[in-house]
């Protein structure tokens, strides 16, 4: 039961951290023009595209994290 706690735990801190890092992601974007050209990376690769299509991939992260964290808390 320690062991998965301490998983459990780590995982969470990991989502915690990649919740953080959206959010803050986002913050940037906001402050940019929505047709303002900017990089996304994709794998290995970064593509051209807009400010606005890659606020919303940042926001769709975003709630993916903090649901899967979600889900974790309702396990302990």
């Amino acid at each position: 039961m320690s062991s998965r706690s301490s998983s459990s735990s780590a995982l969470e801190l990991e989502l915690q951290k990649e919740v953080k890092r959206h959010e803050v992601a986002l913050d940037e974007l906001s402050c940019l023009s929505s047709s303002r050209s900017v990089y996304q990376k994709n794998g290995n690769l970064f593509f051209l595209t807009t400010a606005k299509k890659v606020k919303i991939d940042a926001e769709k992260q975003l709630d993916h994290a903090k649901s899967e964290l979600a889900k974790i808390r309702s396990l302990t």
